[in-house]
């Protein structure tokens, strides 16, 4: 090891192979669930078997969840 850089002794980054089918979940649940929020179905990805945090269903870059299911019929 000696001689290397640091650089090269990171690990490498996973993809995001399966981040189409985590954003079908949210909406799915999303929709099926109302106004749950971002909480409640990050709660249920996670029953479902999904490794996700809550930043990746509704946080501030996401809002996926919120998003999906606001209703027009006010």
């Amino acid at each position: 090891m000696l001689g290397q850089q640091r650089l090269t002794q990171r690990k490498v980054p996973r993809g995001a192979s399966d981040e189409m089918a985590l954003s079908e979940g949210i909406i799915a649940l999303a929709r099926q669930y109302g106004r749950y929020g971002y909480r409640w179905v990050t709660a249920l990805l996670r029953d479902a078997g999904w490794t996700v945090n809550r930043k990746q269903v509704g946080g501030s870059g996401g809002g996926r969840a919120t998003k999906a299911c606001t209703s027009s019929t006010r």
